[in-house]
């Protein structure tokens, strides 16, 4: 593990390194920080890599909170300080422990023997995250298979232009003005197609985006959509749609 020290007293300093080593030889403390600016400086550099921040609250500039102010730390943060009137504000931000000086060696292996345990649930809990995401994550259809006579083809989302509905049975219309008939609702069709590519404007017509050659303003603030392909039907934004419509050109 990676260690950061902060502490403006040399003795002190000396004694948290030697516990350290002395908790866990293979422990590497990467520097030791006597001020605020000078921490300021160091954690400004992005590829400063380390694992745990030992921290005197009670620094020769001020209070060590105030590199908190002034830089953004993610990594745990054990303090030290003689004094206890810090623990709250300690422990606002990313703290571990608090270490009442002066420093023992039970006191210190207490302090890293939480830390692994809290770092072991953290690493935990993103697994499950991760897990769940995965799990839960909106699956995209990126093909669908179309009949043609004894044949079947697979057909690229990316080269449809829209579905549509006529009555109980929805077609696919293709960029090349061919059309087939799908064996899916329009709902459906909705929790399959990337919703970055594919728009429901109203209750007939899913667009690709990349299939509208022209938005143009129609009556009664709706919106009608030029496809590039031809199409008998007209293409009407509904108007409780004309807002996320925009958004969705947008991409946002």
């Amino acid at each position: 593990m990676k260690i950061v020290l902060i502490e403006d007293e040399i003795p002190a300093i000396e004694k948290l390194e030697r516990y350290l080593l002395k908790y866990d030889p293979t422990f590497e403390i990467v520097i030791k920080l006597s001020s605020i600016a000078g921490a300021v400086e160091w954690f400004k550099d992005g590829e400063n890599a380390f694992d745990l921040i030992f921290m005197d609250i009670q620094l020769s500039d001020g209070l060590s909170f105030e590199i908190f102010n002034q830089v953004s730390l993610e990594k745990p943060v054990i303090f030290i300080t003689a004094f206890d009137e810090y623990a709250i504000d300690a422990f606002k931000v990313n703290s571990v422990d608090y270490i009442l000086k002066p420093v023992t060696f039970t006191d210190l292996s207490k302090s890293l023997q939480k830390h692994k345990k809290l770092q072991a649930v953290y690493h935990i809990d993103q697994a499950i995250k991760k897990v769940s995401n995965t799990l839960f994550e909106k699956k995209v259809k990126d093909r669908f298979l179309v009949r043609l006579g004894n044949h079947i083809h697979a057909i690229n989302a990316i080269d449809i232009a829209l579905f549509y509905a006529e009555g109980r049975t929805v077609f696919l219309v293709t960029k090349e003005q061919k059309k087939f008939i799908v064996e899916y609702s329009l709902e459906k069709l909705c929790e399959l197609l990337d919703s970055a590519l594919f728009y429901r404007v109203n209750r007939t017509f899913i667009i690709q985006i990349n299939a509208i050659n022209n938005v143009v303003v129609y009556s009664n603030s709706r919106l009608k959509i030029m496809p590039l392909v031809r199409m008998e039907k007209e293409i009407i934004v509904s108007r409780e749609k004309v807002s996320s419509f925009k958004r969705w050109l947008e991409g946002s």
